[in-house]
């Protein structure tokens, strides 16, 4: 029996098609991953840094990302909103989110003050918390946004007392007519006594690990077409000499 390996064109356009296709994926994945992990050793860096005070000037999401932030100012008090099926501890709930005018400003930032459980089997009943008066001090850590859930059907209207799947600073901003940082801060610290915020934060993730997963599935996949391809025209052309 002789070896013979049997060259076919289209077969062979398609390998290299598939392979090409792997190569460069793979390596998109791969610069994505990269860019996390710079990210993420950026984000380190700037937690050991000191708190960044906020005034009234506005700042860019990439400014303070993940930095611990700290401002003074006077929270909203008719404009509580509840961020739905924020589950913590297997427990349904909200993140409670109001905004704060920055002290000496017109000024806002939407501050996430914690998770409030939600009342079984009620849905539209609000949880009960308290708001401190006056000018307070509030640290924590700002972010971009406060996480994304599946909306099913039309979203509700930002308005006082909404329960919201989603919420963005900008969506804020537009239903209630104050200048807004365009980031949330996520607040620090123990909540007062008796009081029933949980401020126990999910850490931060950039699913780098995600990332380098699809790189290797589509580096598997060039390696699987160059084999197949190998592999069957080979067998092809032991065939065809038999």
């Amino acid at each position: 029996m002789r070896i013979g390996f049997r060259f076919r064109a289209i077969p062979f356009v398609a390998t290299v098609l598939l392979v090409a296709l792997g190569i460069v994926l793979g390596r998109w994945q791969d610069g994505r991953a990269a860019e996390k992990i710079a990210l993420q050793q950026a984000i380190t860096e700037r937690a050991g840094a000191a708190p960044l005070v906020l005034g009234a000037a506005l700042l860019t999401p990439a400014q303070v990302e993940l930095r611990p932030v700290t401002v003074t100012g006077t929270f909203v008090r008719a404009w509580p909103l509840f961020l739905n099926n924020r589950p913590q501890e297997g427990k349904a709930g909200f993140y409670l989110v109001m905004p704060l005018r920055i002290d000496g400003s017109d000024t806002h930032v939407l501050v996430a003050r914690g998770w409030l459980p939600r009342y079984t089997g009620q849905f539209d009943k609000l949880p009960q918390f308290d708001t401190p008066p006056g000018t307070v001090t509030i640290s924590g850590l700002a972010r971009p946004g406060m996480g994304k859930v599946m909306q099913l059907g039309t979203a509700t209207p930002v308005a006082p007392q909404a329960i919201l799947q989603n919420l963005t600073p900008d969506q804020f901003a537009q239903a209630s007519g104050l200048t807004v940082q365009p980031f949330f801060i996520e607040q620090s610290g123990p909540a007062p006594a008796g009081d029933k915020l949980v401020r126990n934060w999910p850490a931060p993730s950039l699913n780098v690990e995600k990332h380098q997963g699809y790189a290797f599935q589509w580096y598997a996949l060039a390696v699987m077409a160059l084999l197949f391809f190998v592999i069957t025209g080979f067998r092809r052309g032991t065939k065809q000499n038999n």
